[in-house]
């Protein structure tokens, strides 16, 4: 082998096949879909194919690179760069440095549309909206249209920017997404259809492109036999990472730009195609071989570098009942005798606690926090450890979702509880008072600067006039104040209560208002674990609650941190040890996700995915029962859960089974005291004397 080539030596034999398909050709071959199993090493195959092209003598300029982050293009880039410096010695840099076509999907469709601007009939100078900006634009058409005054409710600006983007990005009829995603909002079909209409023409007439557009303008860019001729013209190779997780949109600009696949080199896993809800689809990659003539090749990546084989074996068992595939199941070098485990515990609360020990249990023999992660199909399946960490004093980050006790809902929820405990608690009274449509800030420092000054605050609320414009809405909020201060709901029935009066608040200031009741519900649950009012709000140990940033952050005080993730947010990682939360069906698979095929394929290929983020140790955790809010005439109780139908009997021996044992903890009793005669507050007052 010549020096040149050493850097091929660090491959296996299947990702050397991948990185030297079509080397002999100038062109780089024909299509190329290289199915990378989860620890397979696809990002080093990818890096070293792109590097090996250059090497080979391929134009780096003429070279179009995608991933799906920047961060994932800078990371390539440099990782090319330092392969082609291996090879190429002092002329990589010259060579490398003119990779400059790499980067996202949404990155490189602008560069193209400015260059592309005035063979399209667009104004070179256009600028780009984001997220915020377009769902703000799109509201504005709503009110222009009258949709904001209808009768009945019209769906918010943020839902129909969705459904706007699902149908764009999904190359769907209208009326097809909203039957598959948006079923409530099938009535408003016409006047959706003149709102899009109005948008559009917002948009342009202001000279602005909303991120669907960078990619819908290039699509249409590539749907121009001589624009797309002209476009393919400038780049040899096009290789793309993540292709599981493309939508049709994307897949329509690939193959006009290269219909008959020359050049063309796609990664991706199609049993880690898990983001349906973005518009992607996994028939892109289960496609992709037959739609070129001859068929594309196919290398297959299933030396996994992370997990044990006994992870492994599980992992693959769980995708080996997936009706639709591409055959192959992982392998591992690293043996190990311990199966991954299915923990079956009574109840949210003792999986919380059984969690909670073992963390700490790993800590101690050795595993840092952050080598340890704890994975949930949905961000509020996480609340009630994350109680139990905040009891224990576990530090922990939490991606995919708001830290549940840091988010803005339950803060508003947990202060209207404070204020009834301590009518006095001004921070508290502030934020519950500006709930209130009406009063703002003004208006509820005076009501508070009233009840200050009174003996008895709650009866100087409820005889305080009603502010003018929150008359309405006032009469509502003193009843509910007054019946929880006297008592008269009983606890934890009073949290019920308090999230009543709250719900159509919610509706009001939230556009996710249905996933965030989610997570009151959860905290109506953890609050049946404590005695009194006064037990659960001293034991959650809240942050003030006018921190206003609803995002977890990095502890700033603590060294390391433990990570909990929704599984969504987990792919691409890896972790030590995994825990599973409520691996039973219902939540894996989501009684959301279990309406078609191939929503329930879907959820199989997400806990494949949870599965495969553990290198060493593996719980599945098996929930015996819920409680369920309102199921039945009879009202809040418990309900059963079954283990995930992902798991049949014919695979349980690939699993360690146990049983937590239940060990509630016993309440210690109440320690008597003598009347104590000494102010201490004076004390503490005169210290700053």
């Amino acid at each position: 082998m010549s020096a040149a080539a050493s850097y091929l030596t660090k491959l296996n034999p299947e990702q050397r096949r991948a990185v030297e398909h079509g080397a002999g050709a100038a062109t780089g071959g024909g299509p190329l879909l290289v199915i990378a199993g989860a620890g397979s090493g696809k990002t080093n195959t990818l890096a070293h194919r792109v590097a090996h092209l250059i090497v080979g003598g391929a134009d780096p300029r003429r070279i179009m690179l995608l991933t799906f982050s920047r961060r994932a293009a800078a990371e390539m880039t440099r990782r090319v760069e330092r392969i082609a410096a291996e090879a190429l010695g002092a002329k990589a840099g010259v060579m490398t440095d003119a990779l400059s076509w790499a980067g996202t999907f949404h990155g490189v469709g602008a560069r193209i549309l400015r260059d592309y601007a005035g063979e399209i009939g667009l104004d070179p100078g256009f600028t780009i909206h984001d997220r915020e900006d377009s769902a703000d634009l799109i509201n504005l058409c709503r009110h222009e249209l009258g949709f904001s005054k209808t009768e009945t409710r019209f769906p918010t600006k943020g839902t129909c920017l969705a459904i706007y983007s699902r149908a764009v990005n999904a190359e769907m009829a209208l009326e097809e997404v909203l039957r598959l995603a948006f079923p409530w909002c099938i009535a408003w079909t016409a006047e959706l259809k003149q709102l899009f209409s109005a948008y559009v023409e917002a948009k342009q007439g202001q000279n602005v492109l909303d991120y669907d557009d960078l990619l819908l303008y290039w699509a249409q860019m590539a749907a121009e036999p001589a624009l797309a001729e002209d476009l393919s013209a400038r780049f040899d190779h096009i290789l793309v990472d993540e292709y599981q997780d493309t939508n049709r949109l994307q897949s329509s600009i690939l193959v006009a730009l290269k219909p008959r696949g020359t050049g063309l080199t796609v990664v991706g896993d199609d049993a880690q195609s898990i983001y349906s809800f973005r518009a992607a689809t996994v028939r892109n990659i289960l496609d992709f071989p037959g739609q070129f003539d001859p068929p594309a090749a196919i290398v297959t990546l299933d030396r996994n570098y992370r997990s044990t084989q006994p992870i492994l074996a599980a992992a693959n068992a769980v995708i080996g009942e997936a009706k639709e595939r591409f055959t192959k199941n992982l392998w591992t070098e690293r043996a190990s005798g311990a199966r991954p485990g299915l923990i079956t515990v009574r109840d949210e609360i003792d999986q919380a606690r059984y969690v909670a020990d073992r963390i700490l249990e790993n800590r101690e023999a050795g595993t840092a926090l952050k080598a340890q992660a704890v994975l949930f199909r949905t961000s509020h399946h996480g609340g009630p450890l994350e109680v139990e960490l905040v009891r224990r004093n576990i530090p922990f980050v939490k991606f995919g979702g708001l830290k549940f006790l840091d988010s803005a809902h339950v803060k508003d929820l947990l202060a209207l509880l404070r204020l009834v405990q301590n009518p006095r608690d001004r921070v508290a009274g502030f934020r519950v008072l500006q709930l209130i449509p009406g009063i703002g800030a003004g208006s509820a420092g005076r009501l508070l600067d009233h009840m200050a000054v009174a003996e008895d605050p709650v009866a100087a609320l409820a005889g305080a006039p009603a502010p003018p414009r929150a008359a309405a809405d006032w009469p509502a909020f003193v009843a509910l104040v007054g019946d929880l201060r006297a008592g008269r709901c009983g606890w934890p029935a009073e949290l019920g209560a308090a999230r009543l009066w709250y719900e159509p608040h919610l509706e009001r200031m939230h556009e996710d208002a249905s996933v965030r009741r989610a997570d009151l519900l959860q905290l109506e649950q953890i609050a049946g674990g404590y005695a009194s009012r006064e037990r659960f709000l001293t034991e959650l140990t809240l942050d003030p609650p006018d921190a206003t940033s609803d995002q977890a952050g990095v502890p700033l005080l603590d060294e390391d941190y433990l990570i909990l993730s929704t599984i969504h947010s987990a792919k691409g990682q890896e972790w030590k040890s995994v825990f599973v939360l409520n691996a039973v069906d219902g939540c894996i698979p989501s009684d959301l996700g279990a309406g078609t095929s191939s929503e329930i394929e879907e959820e199989r290929r997400l806990l494949y995915v949870a599965m495969t983020r553990a290198k060493d140790d593996l719980h599945l955790m098996v929930p015996q029962r819920f409680f369920t809010h309102q199921q039945s005439s009879g009202g809040d109780r418990h309900v059963y859960a079954q283990r995930t139908r992902f798991i049949p009997p014919a695979i349980l021996a690939l699993f360690q089974h146990g049983t937590w044992p239940v060990a509630r903890d016993q309440a210690g009793a109440s320690r008597a005291t003598a009347p104590l005669k000494v102010d201490i507050g004076q004390r503490m007052r005169g210290m700053w004397r």
